[in-house]
């Protein structure tokens, strides 16, 4: 086997592990919050970091990776960034109705692609608008139920919309910027996404559910569910930021909303969850959007590619990162993830990728 083709295989493998891992999260926090009562999803959130960094520490001593430390401040800030960004989600999620959360989650992308517009002049073509608007358009069409507006929940889904796109759009400068790792980024980041969510999230659970997460009955099957959920995040966590480094933030939402449905499909099949047509209509319209989606970026990039050096130097930075796609006659591995927001009830955890 070729180089490119061992290289593509792996892109297939890291893909496969991203969408399982995070499908696998989510059943297992359905049944951990829905049937097992275990209502604390922030906090979870923080015991998944906890579990990763110190799963990345063991790999670190095994000399798997190599440690890089590089800007402390940027490292922190964007840490902290990223805690406060699930929070906001979390919050997002607590004060609006679901068909308003699903409203929240489709607007990243559309801001995503703003932000870099404006702020890195990064090019995004017709086509890509085009097939980003049909992938949005069936993800509205398969979730979004009810819209129910407030004041505060509307606030608060706006910082997390911003929060959120600046975090996944750091995840990817940052690697770039000081050469590092996906790995290297995520054992650094850990602790301080983990101690800002470990620090509020009793807090915000406490408020969004009027439970005490230190009052809970932790029953042998409760703390099954909880160890399994946790040692799935440290896969979930892995793939989100190598998923985001490789390709670019539009492309990990794209692979995000591939999971919402492939979540629904899961639910309706294992969990025997209500499942309409139009569940099926906004899922097939969904997939059509992302293999157009997949099939310009391919098609753009192999077009830049074949352009002579002059002309690619100068040419802007453009969006060409498909879930497969091409570079210098290569695969470019995308990966998954910023740890989603996590699950509330039997009614919203399907609805969280």
């Amino acid at each position: 086997m070729t180089e490119s083709g061992k290289f593509q295989l792996g892109t297939i493998g890291a893909l496969s592990l991203s969408v399982v891992s995070s499908v696998s999260i989510v059943i297992c926090n359905k049944a951990l919050i829905s049937t097992l009562g275990f209502h604390f999803a922030t906090t979870l959130t923080s015991w998944h970091l906890l579990v990763t960094f110190c799963s990345l520490h063991v790999a670190l001593w095994m000399k798997l990776f190599e440690h890089k430390p590089f800007d402390a401040r940027a490292v922190m800030g964007f840490g902290v960034l990223n805690g406060i960004s699930i929070g906001l989600l979390n919050l997002s999620l607590g004060f609006n109705s679901v068909g308003f959360y699903q409203m929240t989650k489709l607007a990243i992308i559309p801001c995503t692609v703003l932000l870099e517009t404006l702020f890195f002049r990064k090019l995004f073509s017709r086509s890509i608008q085009l097939s980003l608007s049909v992938l949005l358009m069936g993800v509205g069409i398969a979730t979004v139920t009810d819209l129910q507006l407030n004041v505060l929940g509307s606030v608060l889904s706006l910082l997390a919309v911003l929060t959120t796109c600046v975090a996944q759009i750091m995840t990817n400068t940052i690697q770039k910027r000081f050469k590092v790792s996906s790995t290297q980024l995520l054992y650094q980041s850990c602790p301080y996404q983990a101690m800002t969510l470990f620090i509020t999230g009793p807090f915000l659970d406490g408020l969004l559910t009027n439970e005490n997460v230190f009052a809970f009955q932790y029953t042998p099957q409760v703390l099954v569910f909880i160890v399994l959920s946790c040692l799935i995040s440290v896969s979930v966590n892995f793939s989100t930021f190598l998923v985001i480094g490789k390709t670019s933030p539009v492309t990990y939402q794209v692979l995000g909303h591939l999971k919402t449905c492939l979540v629904l499909a899961f639910g309706y099949i294992l969990l025997r969850d209500p499942f309409s047509w139009r569940n099926i209509l906004g899922i097939m319209v969904a997939l059509v959007g992302m293999l157009l989606y997949s099939f310009f970026c391919t098609r753009e990039t192999q077009a830049k590619s074949s352009e002579p050096a002059p002309q690619l130097s100068q040419a802007k930075e453009s969006e060409t990162d498909p879930l497969i796609s091409l570079e210098g006659g290569t695969a470019v591995v995308p990966d998954d993830d910023v740890p989603k927001a996590p699950i509330w009830n039997s009614n919203k955890d399907l609805h969280d990728a």
